[in-house]
């Protein structure tokens, strides 16, 4: 008998949909060094994680506002303009996650996302809904590289890690994913996608 081949598991944000604040905050803050500054001690990285974790939108925002009022139209700004913080989508992934659910391979996702703007985006991009089961962070208050989040997909799932090849543009959560005995694919562009799904064992 052939070898099983290896269930794949996608990231979401720069795998499938491009997600880059700086496409928002350059036009609200064209000066490159204050943009650098504001991204670096206001609009974090740290700060955004939290919503990831589940925090909502609504006190992350009254959170920041109060501690820094000059920049309040700034931090509200990441809120409700966030979809021009998401660009568009990775043509060439959507296209691969599109030929594995028509041929019927059963496909998953575990993504860093908050509650409300997962929400939206399975909305904007029908696509996310064809998973066959989804982990997203803010549900489970969990984030990656955690490896309990890993863990949750594939007990809810019913997968063995060892049948699963995960895609995700963090070299931090695909160590994890390979720690927890699943395959990795570390998406950088330019990469070959497909490429790098045969050399795992899926034929595609």
């Amino acid at each position: 008998m052939p070898a099983k081949a290896p269930t794949v598991v996608f990231d979401v944000g720069n795998v499938l949909v491009r997600w880059d604040p700086r496409v928002l905050y350059r036009e609200l803050i064209p000066d490159e060094a204050k943009l650098d500054w504001f991204m670096q001690n206001v609009c974090t990285a740290a700060w955004n994680i939290e919503q990831d974790r589940g925090r909502s939108w609504e006190d992350a925002v009254a959170l920041l506002v109060a501690a820094h009022p000059e920049w309040e139209a700034e931090i509200k700004a990441y809120d409700e303009r966030w979809h021009e913080t998401i660009p568009g989508v990775v043509e060439d992934s959507v296209a691969v996650l599109r030929e594995l659910k028509a041929r019927g391979d059963k496909v998953y996702a575990i993504t860093n996302f908050s509650r409300e703007k997962w929400a939206e985006c399975l909305i904007r991009f029908p696509f996310l809904q064809s998973f066959d089961g989804v982990v997203v962070s803010a549900h489970e208050r969990l984030i990656k590289p955690d490896p309990a989040i890993y863990h949750v997909l594939l007990e809810r799932y019913g997968l063995s890690a060892h049948d699963c090849v995960f895609i995700d543009d963090s070299a931090r959560n695909i160590e994890s994913a390979r720690a927890v005995g699943m395959q990795g694919v570390h998406f950088v562009e330019p990469i070959d996608l497909r490429a790098q799904l045969r050399a795992a064992g899926v034929d595609i």
